[in-house]
């Protein structure tokens, strides 16, 4: 055998050793730790429950078998949740967060947070992949007097949000300034959960920009109206099938002129990630590959599907590149049209 051939079969089976090696640095790294997860949202909903059956299922995946604490830092629509993990938390691949599309929506449409401070770069983040596309709808009560969308146009419909920042308050902003839809918004809600109790009290007859697979959570009988509450619109571009299926309608289809759906296009185009899992920016990338990797695989285990399953929601990954992909696409987004989107959420 001459040198050149000892030098090549050398070089191969350093190359096949390569990623086993990797592997070993990165079980050592996280063998014995526990991470830390952000849910920026508050306790009960549909998002914290999302976040725990994560950390439930999580470190088996992960090389090192890492364990998982999880805490809530609810606060403006996930802003406070990521903006701590921006500017505060450990860029050693131990400390994750799961946020919601304001999160992204808030910083593209006002890049400086109150007081003039620099905000975080959305597009920085390391990002882990997204848990599910979600369908986003109005759900209200029957009793309300608003019992199809048609309604909304001619009766006044109180409606419940957290306030700036969140999905809820944007969804029905929009609704209300885009479509002429007669909301009057009752702001301050801690989270979705509050808002769901305030409706089950009647003080408020509606939610929107609400999760389907969080209505199933917590609004049983909302599909068939039997329990007093009613699903009457989708917010997106696409129907999900079960509610395609009984008549219920996509509210873009109200758009009164080219212009409005163009928008309402973009902006539902922005709410595809509504279980959206990063980490902060600078995680070496061979612990970043892992735990995209083990994210995957998390949600496609049949324990982690058997347990989404019992609490009714819904669970369809989309990869950390995938996720990536469609930040950076909204933040390439014609200053026209988003000037035009800051002006109806403000």
């Amino acid at each position: 055998m001459t040198f050149r051939t000892i030098a090549a079969v050398a070089a191969l089976f350093a190359a096949l050793a390569a990623p086993a090696r990797a592997q070993d640095a990165v079980a050592d790294f996280y063998k014995d730790k526990r991470m830390t997860l952000l849910v920026g949202a508050s306790a009960g909903g549909g998002v914290d429950l999302f976040g725990r059956l994560i950390g439930k299922h999580m470190g088996r995946h992960i090389p090192g078998n890492p364990g998982f604490n999880v805490t809530n830092v609810p606060g403006a629509g996930s802003l406070t949740a990521a903006l701590n993990l921006y500017s505060l938390a450990a860029k050693d691949g131990t400390v994750m967060a799961e946020v919601l599309p304001g999160a992204f929506t808030q910083p593209l449409m006002q890049p400086t947070l109150a007081g003039g401070r620099a905000a975080y770069d959305p597009t920085k983040f390391s990002f882990v992949g997204n848990g599910n596309a979600e369908t986003i709808i109005c759900v209200v009560r029957i009793d309300s007097g608003v019992t199809k969308f048609e309604d909304v146009f001619t009766k006044e419909l109180v409606v419940g949000t957290p306030g700036g920042g969140s999905t809820v308050h944007e969804h029905s902003v929009v609704l209300k300034e885009v479509l002429g839809a007669k909301f009057k918004l009752v702001t301050g809600y801690p989270g979705t959960r509050e808002i769901v109790m305030a409706l089950e009290r009647g003080e408020v007859g509606g939610i929107c920009g609400f999760s389907y697979a969080t209505t199933k959570q917590q609004v049983p009988g909302a599909l068939d109206g039997s329990k007093g509450f009613k699903i009457i619109v989708q917010n997106g571009t696409e129907s999900h099938p079960e509610l395609k299926a009984i008549g219920v309608p996509l509210s873009i289809g109200y758009a009164k002129s080219e212009s409005d759906r163009k928008l309402l296009e973009l902006y539902y185009s922005l709410g595809r990630f509504s279980r959206a899992f990063m980490m902060p920016p600078g995680v070496p990338a061979d612990r970043l590959k892992a735990i995209q990797k083990a994210f995957v695989e998390t949600i496609k285990d049949k324990d982690f599907q058997e347990d989404i399953e019992k609490i009714q929601a819904e669970a369809n990954p989309q990869t950390g590149d995938e996720l990536k992909a469609m930040i950076d696409t909204m933040f390439a987004t014609p200053p026209d049209m988003v000037e035009r989107i800051n002006k109806i959420l403000q």
